[in-house]
């Protein structure tokens, strides 16, 4: 990551398309009559509007590069939030809606966590520490939730 720019681009997009997932979770969660796991994943979906919102606001006055979608700098083919929750099937269970949630949680929080790691620049620094620290907060999150439901426990929002 070499500039700001292209951070805040790279941001913009892997928030954009968590939010789009944790709706389409969201959804699929309401659908099968579990309110308690489709509010979780609206609560997901609100924050990465939020993050989504937060990167445009720091871009206002910047020069973002319009990325191709294979323009972009990611571990994998697409934005790591985005591979994880592959489709919101309908009738994926909330046990393994949670599992795929983390998974795309920890998949930003280590795309994140790597630009931090390696970055030179000293707002890359401060901007992708902000980003590490909401995203941990969701990762701790989604594990308080798994550990409730595997314990039986009921579990509200804490985020």
């Amino acid at each position: 990551m070499e500039t700001v720019e292209e951070f805040l681009a790279h941001a913009i997009q892997l928030e954009r398309e968590a939010a789009d997932r944790f709706g389409q979770l969201a959804d699929a969660m309401k659908s099968s009559g579990n309110a308690e796991v489709a509010n979780l994943f609206a609560q997901l979906a609100h924050y990465s509007r939020l993050h989504l919102k937060d990167a445009r606001q720091r871009s206002g006055f910047r020069d973002i590069p319009e990325l191709e979608p294979g323009d972009f700098s990611w571990p994998d083919e697409e934005s790591p939030e985005a591979a994880a929750i592959w489709a919101a099937d309908p009738l994926i269970g909330a046990d393994e809606a949670l599992e795929t949630a983390l998974a795309a949680e920890l998949a930003g929080l280590s795309y994140y966590a790597e630009v931090l790691e390696k970055a030179t620049d000293p707002e890359i620094i401060a901007f992708a520490k902000e980003f590490v620290e909401e995203e941990s907060g969701h990762v701790a999150e989604l594990r308080r939730w798994i550990a409730a439901r595997a314990e039986g426990r009921k579990v509200t929002l804490n985020i």
